[in-house]
């Protein structure tokens, strides 16, 4: 049994990080048994969320730990790709994870509003005493960990084209197919997925969250995954 460490759930969702909704998403469609555990942070071998405990080990980084899955309980889902399909599965998923992401991060910690919405859900992971304030040093570090990856460095309207040009490129890869790459799900959908989670169920009218309700072929394909492999989730107790 592999034990998943990551955030909290929320916002109608199994995680509010895309990482460890794609990881989540990838354990479900492979049918691999798990338990998750919030928290654990100081275990994390490459010090961030996911990572994974199984046979007494650790083991970091979402791709990495695919990567792992995919070598001991065997590759059920990508093995018949051709090469161009897993290509274009690369390239997409390097787009949400280096790109869109900071889109993500813009709309939850440096935008106003998504910080009033983002901030209690970090606040109820520390004890009272720091909970009001390690949310704002994170915060700190966010925004200049997005100035120095590039993206903070832009006015908000240039941001949102960015992560406008990065959704729609999905949209036309998807076009009318129920999955990235036909009929059959890969891991590469568990990344698409856990990225619309993360735009489509965050509770801000942000533009970019806009844009993204008004794409059909985005908020059809989020659902039917959503169906498919959470159909039969529900939040945690408090």
């Amino acid at each position: 049994m592999i034990t998943l460490y990551q955030g909290p759930a929320a916002w109608g969702v199994a995680n509010i990080s895309p990482y460890c909704l794609k990881l989540e998403s990838y354990l479900r469609m492979t049918k691999v048994p798990y338990t998750v555990a919030v928290g654990g942070f100081g275990k994390a071998p490459k010090g961030k969320i996911p990572f994974i405990e199984e046979d007494g080990k650790f083991l970091g980084d979402s791709q990495h730990i695919i990567e792992h899955l995919k070598r001991k309980h065997g590759d059920v889902l990508d093995a018949k790709l051709t090469p161009e399909q897993s290509a274009t599965g690369h390239a997409v998923r390097r787009m949400l994870e280096e790109s869109t992401y900071w889109n993500i991060i813009h709309d939850r910690w440096i935008a106003e509003d998504g910080w009033t919405v983002n901030r209690p859900i970090f606040e109820s992971l520390f004890p009272p005493v720091v909970g009001k304030v390690v949310p704002s040093l994170i915060r700190r570090g966010m925004i200049k960990a997005s100035r120095a990856q590039g993206m903070g460095r832009h006015q908000p309207e240039e941001v949102l084209e960015m992560g406008k040009a990065d959704l729609t490129a999905v949209a036309v890869l998807l076009g009318d197919k129920p999955f990235l790459q036909g009929e059959h799900p890969t891991s590469f959908d568990a990344t698409v997925y856990a990225f619309l989670a993360s735009i489509l169920s965050f509770p801000v009218d942000s533009p970019l969250r806009r844009f993204a309700q008004q794409q059909p072929t985005l908020v059809r394909y989020f659902e039917r995954f959503h169906q498919r492999y959470f159909g039969d989730w529900s939040p945690p107790a408090a």
